[in-house]
């Protein structure tokens, strides 16, 4: 039994859809041809990241310029950083030559006291009929010379009895209710205090007078 014949028609439509050898090969070498061009792009790409840069004179003089202000700048930090540490320790050192200043003047003002208080505790220990009266003698002795010397330097007492409550001079330790004394005002004073020209140094202890209650009981009445 013969296979049909396709009709010419069929054969023409056939002949149109079936791809030509040419085509074809013109298919196939479509991709390598692509892939050589994309290599030499990247080969080429590659080749000018690796050039070096050149400079022209001028922006090399610039250069060499703006690197000679950097290091005179860097020069110039680090003498100052040098400056203000010999400062600081120069200062340092001043201040320190102050105090012991400071300091021997008023050791070299407290050596009589301390003299007179030697000599205070060898008439205490002598069995003389008059060494009680040497040693309160004595004792007003260092007393005076103390009280002289730090008054010298600059040493005030505040005296706060009779005078009105002051909290900035004043510290109250008790309150008591008095008539002879006015609302408010120191009535005894407990322990000194004492100020370094204007600045407090302690604060002076009393007692504060507070005016008397009314009495708010009555009597009640009868029925």
């Amino acid at each position: 039994m013969q296979e049909p014949k396709p009709s010419p028609e069929q054969e023409k439509e056939l002949q149109a859809a079936a791809p030509t050898e040419e085509g074809q090969a013109v298919g196939q070498a479509a991709p390598g041809a692509q892939g050589a061009e994309g290599r030499q792009a990247s080969s080429s790409a590659s080749s000018g990241d690796g050039q070096p840069v050149t400079l022209s004179a001028r922006e090399f003089e610039e250069l060499r310029r703006r690197a000679s202000e950097a290091e005179q700048y860097r020069d110039r930090l680090l003498r100052t950083a040098a400056d203000f540490d010999n400062f600081r320790k120069r200062s340092a050192r001043e201040r320190q030559e102050v105090l012991d200043h400071a300091h021997q003047a008023l050791l070299t003002r407290l050596i009589p006291v301390l003299d007179s208080f030697e000599a205070a505790l060898a008439a205490l220990e002598s069995h003389d009929e008059g060494a009680r009266e040497k040693l309160e003698q004595g004792v007003r002795l260092v007393w005076q010379q103390l009280r002289s010397v730090l008054q010298e330097a600059g040493l005030t007492e505040i005296d706060a009895t009779g005078q009105p409550f002051d909290p900035t001079l004043h510290e109250a330790v008790a309150v008591e209710e008095r008539t002879d004394v006015p609302d408010h005002h120191v009535v005894r004073q407990l322990r000194k205090g004492y100020k370094l020209r204007n600045r407090l140094l302690r604060p002076a202890s009393v007692v504060v007078a507070q005016a008397p209650r009314a009495d708010e009981s009555g009597a009640g009445t009868a029925n």
